[in-house]
């Protein structure tokens, strides 16, 4: 039963419901989306936090993955390994301080730079 229940929600959620996903597991506004060839890091911020998850373009394969989030300062927070669907959410505490957010889907990444300054 939990296998048609799964199998009728990805049929109604869709390949293009990565946004809403992303969504669901940061908490906050979107503030960035750092797109690269093999997928996106998309960038939340609630108050002093913020959140970023990476996601990859072609799901389904397990592939490696990462997002980092560093406020400048402090060193970097990252979730990496082997994922399906995406890397994160990486949360940290930034105050009124910079990021820099990175990202990685197999052999392709990104990196903001210092943002949110």
């Amino acid at each position: 039963m939990a296998g048609l229940v799964a199998a009728a929600l990805l049929v109604v959620a869709g390949p293009g419901a990565g946004g809403a996903q992303a969504a669901s597991l940061c908490a906050g506004h979107q503030v960035r989306t750092l797109s690269f060839a093999t997928g996106r890091t998309v960038v939340y911020k609630r108050g002093s936090y913020v959140c970023a998850v990476t996601l990859a373009k072609r799901t389904g394969v397990r592939q490696a993955m990462t997002v980092s989030v560093q406020a400048r300062g402090n060193r970097a927070v990252a979730d990496t390994g082997r994922f399906t669907h995406h890397a994160g959410p990486v949360t940290v505490h930034a105050g009124h301080r910079c990021v820099r957010v990175k990202g990685r889907v197999g052999a392709k990444s990104v990196s903001s730079g210092w943002i949110l300054c």
